[in-house]
C-alpha cells in the first residue's frame, strides 16, 4: 500500500474517529429502542438507526478511497462501550418515563459530539482542496442536526411526563405561571393615592378658612 501523504493521513484518522463513534451509536440506538415505549418516539430511533448505518458504510468507503484502512480497533471499542452502557442505561431512573428523559438527554449530547466531528472533518477538507470529503461530512452532519433538532423538541415533552408521573398534581403549576404584582406599580399607586389624599385635604382647608373670612 502506497505511503499516505500528510493530508491524507490527517484525513483519514479524522474519519476514522467518526467511523469509531458511528460504530458506537448503532450499539447504543439498538439498546434505546428495545427500552423506548413511545411509539412515534421509538420510530424516530429506527429511523436514525438506518442512518446511521449508512454513515459508517460511507465513512468506511471513503478512507478506503483515500487509501486508508478502517479501523478494526476503534470500531471494537466503540461497540464496546456502547455494550457496556445499555445495561445501565436500562436501570438509571425513578420510572420508565425519567428513563426515557435520560436516554433522550443523552443521544442529544452524542449528536452534538458528531456535529462537531462532522464540522471539523468538512472544515480540514475545505482547507486540503478535498471536496469529497467535505461534501460527505457535510451531507452527514445535516442528517445529524435533524436527530439533534428532533431530540431538542422531544426533551421537554419527556421532562413534563415525568412530573405528571412524579410530582402530586397540587404540586404542579399546569402550565400557568404564578401572577405576582409589581412592586413599583404598587408603590406607584400608593405614591398617587397618598399626593390625591393632600391634596383633597388641603383644598378642605382652604374652604374652611375662605368661609371663616366670609363670615367676619
Amino acid at each position: 500500500m502506497a505511503t499516505l501523504t500528510d493530508r491524507d493521513n490527517k484525513l483519514v484518522q479524522y474519519l476514522n474517529e467518526a467511523y469509531g463513534k458511528e460504530k458506537e451509536l448503532e450499539a447504543a440506538l439498538e439498546a434505546h429502542i428495545g427500552m423506548t415505549t413511545r411509539a412515534p418516539y421509538k420510530k424516530r430511533l429506527k429511523q436514525h438507526l438506518r442512518e446511521t448505518k449508512d454513515h459508517a458504510r460511507r465513512v468506511e468507503r471513503r478512507i478506503k478511497q483515500l487509501g486508508g484502512d478502517p479501523q478494526t480497533l476503534q470500531r471494537l471499542a466503540g461497540q464496546a462501550t456502547a455494550a457496556l452502557k445499555g445495561p445501565l442505561h436500562a436501570l438509571r431512573g425513578s420510572g420508565e418515563d425519567e428513563r426515557l428523559l435520560k436516554n433522550a438527554k443523552t443521544e442529544y449530547s452524542e449528536e452534538a459530539e458528531e456535529i462537531a466531528t462532522y464540522t471539523a472533518i468538512e472544515a480540514f477538507a475545505e482547507s486540503v482542496s478535498d471536496r469529497d470529503t467535505a461534501k460527505l461530512a457535510r451531507a452527514i452532519k445535516r442528517e445529524e442536526e435533524r436527530m439533534a433538532s428532533y431530540l431538542e423538541r422531544l426533551i421537554p415533552q419527556l421532562t413534563r411526563a415525568v412530573v405528571r408521573a412524579e410530582v402530586p398534581s397540587d404540586q404542579r403549576s399546569n402550565g400557568r405561571k404564578p401572577r405576582r404584582r409589581s412592586s413599583s406599580r404598587s408603590s406607584g399607586t400608593r405614591s398617587r393615592s397618598g399626593s390625591s389624599t393632600r391634596s383633597r385635604s388641603g383644598g378642605s382647608a382652604r374652604s374652611r378658612s375662605s368661609r371663616s373670612r366670609s363670615s367676619r
